[in-house]
This record gives structure tokens, sequence and C-alpha cells, in this order.
């Protein structure tokens, strides 16, 4: 067994003690691993890769255009970007202000399922971190859900870190509460997206379920 099978098997495990009748999905985020990485991974069953820049993702996804994968978008999204994600990405995770909903309704290929939108939130108003402020979740969800190519899916966070395993799951708890304010306005949402290598569990018992895995899964960054 490689040490990419053994991480991954590993993972999943800890995934599904953590998540017990709870369904998560698990996104694997390539930031700064070669193509053939994530193409050893999507061998072993994974399907969903979450790529922090555009261009980045781009050469990746011309390497492995022969799979069947989807792409998230999870990093900082520029509006001179938005054509390309529109055009290239299933899901965008990074939604934190207004300018981008229309550029990404207007892009989004006719032929082309609507894309996949979460709300980013700066749960902690960490001032070095994308998101919105909480308050203005409400607003932005309305913006994705007027546009036709656009498809609202819930909300998304990347909470301070913190050493307190409870401060860390006081954030993930804010964010829980958050979600179930939004989706009693707007129903049909259904993703919670929080939770990476250090902390999944936590985020997981606060009610994410769907967590962005990397360095557990690839090993360290160089």
């Amino acid at each position: 067994m490689t040490d990419l099978e053994e991480r991954f098997r590993l993972t999943r495990a800890r995934l599904a003690d953590a998540a017990g009748d709870h369904p998560v999905r698990l996104l694997a985020v390539g930031k700064t691993q070669p193509a053939a990485a994530l193409r050893a991974l999507a061998a072993l069953g994974q399907r969903a890769f979450g790529e922090n820049y555009v261009q980045e993702a781009l050469v990746k996804q011309r390497e492995l255009a022969d799979l069947a994968l989807e792409w998230h978008l999870i990093g900082p999204l520029q509006s001179n970007k938005c054509k390309e994600a529109a055009t290239h990405f299933d899901w965008v995770q990074s939604i934190d202000r207004h300018k981008l909903i229309p550029l990404l309704g207007k892009f989004r290929p006719a032929e082309r399922a609507p894309l996949n939108l979460l709300v980013q939130v700066n749960i902690d108003d960490e001032a070095s971190k994308s998101g919105c402020a909480p308050a203005g979740t409400e607003a932005l969800a309305a913006a994705v859900s007027a546009e036709p190519r656009l498809r609202l899916r819930g909300l998304m966070a990347i909470p301070q870190p913190d050493a307190d395993p409870a401060r860390r799951r006081d954030a993930f708890r804010r964010m829980r509460d958050l979600f179930e304010k939004l989706r009693s306005r707007h129903p049909e949402i259904d993703t919670l997206s929080m939770g990476m290598s250090d902390d999944y569990p936590l985020a997981i018992a606060e009610g994410a379920n769907l967590v962005r895995i990397g360095s557990a899964l690839f090993g360290p960054r160089g």
C-alpha cells in the first residue's frame, strides 16, 4: 500500500467515525499538488477536488480532462477571473461580495448545469481573511438565488485557527446556527462546508457536511 493509499484510507475511516449516520462529503484540496497526485487519488475513488487558484486549477483540469471529476474553487475569486471560474468549475465556495454574482451568472455556459455557489462567511471577523460578515449572508444568498444560471447551495467558512478546541468548536457552532437561519428562508440549501485536515472531526460534530482536506491526504506541503 502506498503512502497516499494509506492516508486516504485513514482519512475516510476517521471521517466515517466522526460522521456516524450524518452523510459528509470529502473534498480533496490539491493546492500546490501536481496533477499526477490528483490522478492517483482519483484512481482510489476520489472524485471531488478543491483548488485555491483559478490558473493552477486550469492547468490540472487540462491534464486530467480524461477523468470525470468535480471541481470546486475554494480560494478568493477576483472579478477578472469570473469568466474562467464560471466556465471551468462545478462549484465556487468563496462568494463574499455582490460584484461576483452577476458576473458568474453572465458567464456560466448555457449548456452546463447551473453553477453551485456557497457564500463564504468570515465568522471570526479576521482582517486578513476573505468572507462576508455574518450579517451580510442573507443579502448575498438572495442575490445568488435571483440568478437563473447559479444555484445557491449553502455556506462556507474557515474559522480562525485556535489551539483551544472549545473555541474552534464555538466558531463551527455559530456557523451551523447561521446556516439553519439561512435555510429557514432558503430551504433549498444543503451544504455547510467547514473543517480542514486538523479540525474536521470538530466541524462534523457541529453540522459540517462537506470537509476540505489537503495535507491529511497528500502529506505536508513542501
